[in-house]
């Protein structure tokens, strides 16, 4: 066992023994507890008939379980399959068989929901339940579907002491879906040193120390959050976990646990900005706030800078690239125009590409390309679009950016986000970055919708912000001040919601379906 992830954890325990590796609800587990117990699960799935290389399913939230579970997987040298917790049983019945996972192991409490209870028999497969609720015994009533062994139990009388597995650092080590923002999602494979290359690169990017109290508010199951709280245990920090985001439930656990770096959606912010706890919250510990997935309206960076954190960071990445792969640093917010993604982090090169392989240079758009070993293997059975997104020897992200003069990255929307407009090229994120100029406007999604004359029109959804009112004729004058006449929305659409991911990703897809008759 050479670089690969879960020698990570052994190393820390190492090092950090009875320090503090997580935090959850007030109660703490040490490095070495970590260490022990995650061995004590890979002894147990290897007693269990699995082999190194079955994939093993993940269904859960953030808990001390979820950790152990997760790295008991890779010390077996099976393959981790985490699932997105808020997706419907049929999404994640096409993800646990595509994946052909062999187990699953799934959160007591949602193992115990009915959607999900009635679904989980026809996946076929063992069941192992693990969170909170696992060190209780199961209430009488439990439904069948939530039957099975626990965690807890799984690990008695298994020993401490890594198992010997054979494992190198070029295997494959989990198999993680992307959000399906246009249809199905596709696993991502990554080894062992794909991760472990953007774990390292995170940990020097952020300048993690062991002193730091990393947030883990999103999702683990999310590259981004796995990668960096897997960046905070290499380097012995402590990780407070989170099951979900409530704005008043995270304020407390922030200023309880004396969280140093944390790192959330624009929107999380601007709902703990907006609670009224946070005027009476302690957030002196927190050094960096890193936000992601969605650009943050300069007027909402402002105020948190003033009345939240005052260093705020943006990092980007995506399920192919183990992020982070740019980053934006603190200096450097509020000094640029624009959607500014900083510059490459360590572990990776980024460039922009024409549809030629032409590398281009300063002012020029042109998708995002990346190299580096944080690079996938491939989509797992779908040689076709592996083959489409290394082309001329880059992972191929589908974004679109420009370097501006002093060679920091502007993102400039999707490659399927341009709109063709009566013979004009529109990028959607140019007209949501004028709308959300507005200071009633929340949030701005951008599509091109049919038309029998201009082919695509540029067609807006926009949310208000709460207290806030507007029509679409005012709003199509605010974009007058910054945009084309081709590029302002033929029509504007004022909604309550937009359908989105359980990361934050607007669905443009399911908008785009939506509507599709809108100019017929």
């Amino acid at each position: 066992m050479h670089d690969t992830i879960g020698n990570l954890i052994s190393r820390s325990a190492r090092r950090n023994g009875a320090a503090p590796a997580l935090l959850e609800n007030g109660h703490s587990m040490s490095y070495t507890q970590l260490d022990e117990d995650s061995n004590r699960f890979a002894h147990h799935l290897l007693a269990s008939g699995l082999q190194p290389g079955d994939k093993v399913a993940m269904l859960s939230p953030n808990s001390m379980d979820f950790v152990v579970a997760a790295f008991g997987i890779l010390k077996a040298g099976m393959v981790w399959v985490p699932v997105n917790a808020m997706l419907s049983p049929t999404e994640i019945g096409y993800i646990v068989q595509h994946a052909e996972a062999r187990l699953l192991v799934i959160d007591e409490q949602l193992a115990a929901h009915p959607a999900c209870a009635a679904a989980l028999p026809q996946l076929g497969m063992p069941l192992l339940r693990c969170g909170p609720a696992c060190a209780a015994p199961a209430a009488s009533g439990a439904t069948a579907a939530a039957a099975g062994g626990t965690l807890r139990h799984a690990l008695e009388g298994q020993p401490a002491t890594p198992p010997e597995v054979a494992i190198d650092e070029n295997d494959l080590a989990l198999i993680m879906y992307t959000s399906g923002t246009t249809g199905n999602p596709k696993g991502a494979m990554h080894s062992h040193r794909s991760v472990m290359a953007a774990v390292m690169s995170n940990a020097v990017t952020i300048s993690i120390v062991p002193q730091d109290v990393l947030s883990a508010i999103l999702p683990l199951f999310h590259c981004a959050q796995f990668s960096m709280s897997a960046a905070g245990l290499a380097c012995g920090a402590t990780i407070s976990l989170s099951r979900g985001f409530d704005p008043a439930a995270v304020l407390a656990t922030l200023a309880r646990d004396r969280v140093t770096v944390m790192a959330a959606l624009p929107a999380m912010y601007g709902a703990m900005l907006m609670h009224p706890a946070r005027a009476t919250t302690d957030l002196s510990a927190l050094r960096l706030a890193i936000y992601a997935m969605a650009p943050m309206a300069p007027a909402l960076l402002q105020q948190l800078m003033q009345d939240f954190c005052p260093r705020f960071a943006l990092g980007s990445g995506q399920t192919e690239m183990f992020p982070m792969t740019v980053y934006f640093p603190p200096e450097q917010q509020l000094q640029r125009s624009g959607n500014c993604w900083g510059q490459a982090t360590p572990v990776n090169d980024t460039a922009l590409m024409d549809a030629d392989g032409r590398l281009l240079g300063k002012g020029e758009v042109g998708e995002i390309v990346h190299r580096g070993p944080n690079a996938m293997l491939g989509y797992f059975k779908d040689p076709q679009a592996t083959e489409a997104a290394r082309r001329f020897g880059w992972h191929h992200t589908g974004d679109l950016g420009m370097w501006d003069e002093d060679g920091y990255l502007h993102f400039k929307g999707r490659l399927k986000d341009m709109i063709k407009t009566g013979g004009e090229n529109v990028p959607a994120i140019r007209v949501e970055e004028a709308l959300l100029g507005h200071p009633a406007v929340a949030v701005a999604a951008v599509v091109g919708l049919p038309h029998d004359e201009w082919i695509e029109a540029v067609t807006a959804f926009v949310c208000l912000k709460p207290g806030q009112s507007t029509d679409a004729g005012a709003l199509r004058e605010h974009c007058r001040s910054t945009l084309a006449g081709f590029e302002i929305p033929k029509h504007i659409a004022i909604v309550d919601a937009l359908p989105m991911t359980s990361t934050g990703k607007i669905q443009k897809h399911v908008l785009r379906a939506n509507h599709q008759a809108l100019y017929n």
